[in-house]
Formats: structure tokens, sequence, C-alpha cells
């Protein structure tokens, strides 16, 4: 995993809050090597930085997809070692489009904690045209917010970005159109080329049964192919369009 320039600071009591887990499951984890391990400072106390906490995020959303921990090794071990933690958050955004209802309600207060920092009202409204967040708040609750909390980080990190509101909306407009066309066509691809096929040669229900799990257990895999694909893409179009003479 590599090294960010944001040194670790986070004692494992304030990630594991941050991250919305406890301090146990942040312990577990690190046994298991889910986890690199902490920097040691002054008094043998760890400190643990942003790379801890996208990782956290990300095995947490592997978990919510029906993913074993095993498989989450296996998942883990094939990502690069130089991805940072910007990159462990666009894998986490990404593998949790997966799961259609993925929001948590939350208060001001919770959002300001799990965030890590005081929220204007530009902030929210910039959260919710990333489509972090949005409001939820009633008479009872006037500051509610339902909230994808994997998408926060991520979304925390942008507001520092001077992009124009605009932009952001023209943004998750593209991204929306092109990740729905590339889900469609893989979609397509599995049923034409796998599971049509298979159907009509199988009738056991119990290899049926096996062929929807091992399609529900390809989304992850698609995922991580999808997000390697979209950041090498990605980095051959910025180099090209921001090459120097």
């Amino acid at each position: 995993m590599a090294t960010d320039t944001e040194e670790p600071t986070l004692t494992v009591d304030e990630l594991a809050a941050r991250a919305g887990v406890t301090v146990r499951t942040v312990r577990f984890y690190s046994t298991r090597g889910l986890l690199p391990p902490p920097a040691i400072g002054p008094r043998r106390v760890g400190h643990y930085g942003p790379g801890h906490l996208s990782r956290l995020a990300l095995i947490e959303e592997l978990q919510h997809q029906g993913m074993t921990l095993a498989a989450i090794e296996r998942y883990l071990e094939q990502l690069p070692e130089d991805l940072s933690a910007h990159d462990l958050a666009v894998h986490r955004a990404l593998v949790a489009s997966w799961v259609p209802d993925s929001a948590e309600e939350a208060s001001h207060s919770d959002l300001e904690r799990r965030a890590g920092r005081s929220l204007s009202e530009e902030d929210i409204d910039r959260l919710s045209a990333m489509g972090v967040l949005e409001r939820a708040g009633g008479a009872d609750d006037p500051d509610g917010y339902r909230l994808d909390p994997g998408l926060l980080r991520l979304g925390v990190q942008l507001l520092d970005v001077p992009i124009a509101h605009e932009t952001i909306l023209a943004a998750r407009t593209v991204l929306l159109e092109h990740t729905r066309s590339a889900a469609h066509e893989l979609t397509r691809l599995f049923r034409d080329e796998v599971w049509n096929p298979y159907r009509e040669r199988e009738s056991d229900p119990e290899q049926v049964a096996a062929m929807k799990s091992l399609s529900a257990h390809m989304q992850p895999m698609v995922v991580q192919a999808l997000v390697t694909a979209f950041q090498r893409s990605l980095k051959e179009e910025l180099r090209a369009a921001f090459a120097t003479e």
C-alpha cells in the first residue's frame, strides 16, 4: 500500500469512529492482514492514516456484497501495491454501485464527525450534487441526512478541489451515463455468452443455483477490472490533454 502525503495521525479509537466500526473490528482486520500495521509513535501508540480509513471502507463494502474474509483477502491481494488512499476510495465507490440501498441516516453532527471536519451549507450542497448525501430532515429532525458512507470520504476530499458546482453535476452525469452503458453491455454479454448457454445445457436446480451464486460473486471482480481500466484510460487522457510541448 502506498504511503500518502498526509501523515498518520489517527489513534485506533479515532480510526474506528471515523470508519463507523468498532475498535475490535479494526484489530480483527489487522490480525487477518487486511489492514497494514500502523505507524508507531511516542509511547508505542499506533497511528493510522487515510489509507487505513479507505481500506476499512473497502473491506466493509466487500462484506456487504456477501464476500467471505478469505475472498476479501484474495481481492485485496490482487490490487496494485501503489494504490493511494484516493485510489482505494474510488474502488470503494464503484464497488458500492452494486448495492442499491446503502444509504444511512445521519444528523448534522454525525455527518461532521464522520467527515472529520465542519461542513458549511455550501459544502452540503456540493456533497449533494456529487450524490454523497441528500437532505432527509423532517419536522422532528430538520438537519437529518441520508448518506452513502463509502462515498463520503471521497466527496469530502473533493470539497477542497476548486471545481464549480455545475461542473460537478456535469461530471456526475457523464459518469452515470457511461457506467450504466458499460453495466448494460457487460450484463448482456454474461447473459448471452454464459448464462443462457449454461441454462440450455443444465437442468439440475442445484447447478443453476450455483451459477446464480457465481454471477453475484463476479460483481466485485468486474468492478475491479472497470476501476483499473478507467484509471489507466484517465491517466492516458490527462497526459495527452495536458502534455507540454
